[in-house]
């Protein structure tokens, strides 16, 4: 057979996508990994996503990942989900196998490799969680099949926090509860790891901090945060001064990152090349 001209197509739908860098960290791992995958950043308007998910199909190309406002939509174009998708409700990653659209929710389970590479465990543990959105959602259902003992949930909107709760309690076998959140939050009483999944300290907004009694803080602490483009959020600057143990969401990013190359590719990811491509990126953009 002569020279294959044909490259592998991966990409992001989703709008805005503008500054979704998830990008430069595949195509960096491809080139460390020597494959010839090209990955597309694609803006799709909501209610244009069945016609994308079709064009998918159409041009073989061999998966996606979505971001706002996909995530939940995308479930009805699938063939199947994965355990934890079907729990969470949305897929961030789609698998084209041979035809055969699979969805995953790496979000979570980036989240957990990064605590793993840390040299920390969920495994027993009372997980905090601030804010119930996507990122919250899929943390909290990670955390809880991964063994933690019960997963607390702050969050400003008491539906959307109840109903969290008590989709871990019922989908798995940890304990759930949820904690009103207005004005300054105490930390509740027994956390081990409290986790940011609230995009307060994204930029622009890098001078913000979630809203939280900070002396609660204490140095047997794990404190972890889902914002990434200033990897040292003042939230982190904090725990740290009161001597907790701190993990950034570069690290997480890079983990979901790492977990898209392997199940598109079915290839060892490069993490460290992900994570050094990303830092790279985030001192040029601020």
């Amino acid at each position: 057979m002569g020279k294959n001209y044909r490259s592998e197509l991966v990409g992001a739908f989703g709008c805005p996508i503008e500054e979704n860098p998830t990008g430069v960290m595949e195509e960096a791992a491809f080139a460390a990994r020597g494959l010839d995958y090209r990955y597309l950043t694609i803006r799709v308007e909501r209610g244009a996503l069945k016609d994308a998910i079709a064009g998918l199909r159409a041009m073989n190309m061999r998966g996606i990942n979505l971001t706002i406002p996909h995530k939940v939509e995308v479930l009805k174009y699938l063939d199947a989900l994965s355990p934890a998708a079907e729990i969470i409700g949305a897929v961030n990653t789609v698998v084209n196998d041979k035809g055969r659209l699979w969805g995953e929710n790496t979000d979570g389970k980036g989240f957990l490799r990064s605590l793993q590479l840390a040299g920390e465990t969920v495994e027993g543990k009372t997980v905090t969680l601030l804010g119930a959105g996507g990122a919250g959602r899929a943390i909290a259902v990670e955390c809880a099949l991964a063994g933690a003992s019960r997963v607390l949930i702050l969050n400003g909107n008491p539906q959307r926090g109840e109903e969290l709760a008590a989709l871990v309690r019922e989908k798995t076998p940890a304990d759930a509860a949820y904690l009103p959140w207005q004005g300054t939050a105490s930390i509740p009483a027994g956390t081990e790891i409290l986790v940011n999944a609230t995009p307060v300290g994204l930029y622009p907004k890098v001078d913000e901090r979630p809203d939280i009694d900070y002396s609660g803080i204490t140095p047997e602490m794990l404190v972890t945060d889902v914002v990434f483009n200033d990897p040292n959020t003042l939230f982190l600057q904090e725990a740290a001064r009161r001597g907790a143990r701190t993990v950034d969401g570069l690290g997480m990013l890079a983990c979901q990152g790492a977990l898209n190359f392997t199940l598109w590719t079915g290839e060892e990811a490069p993490i460290e090349v992900m994570r050094e491509q990303l830092r790279k990126e985030f001192n040029r953009g601020h």
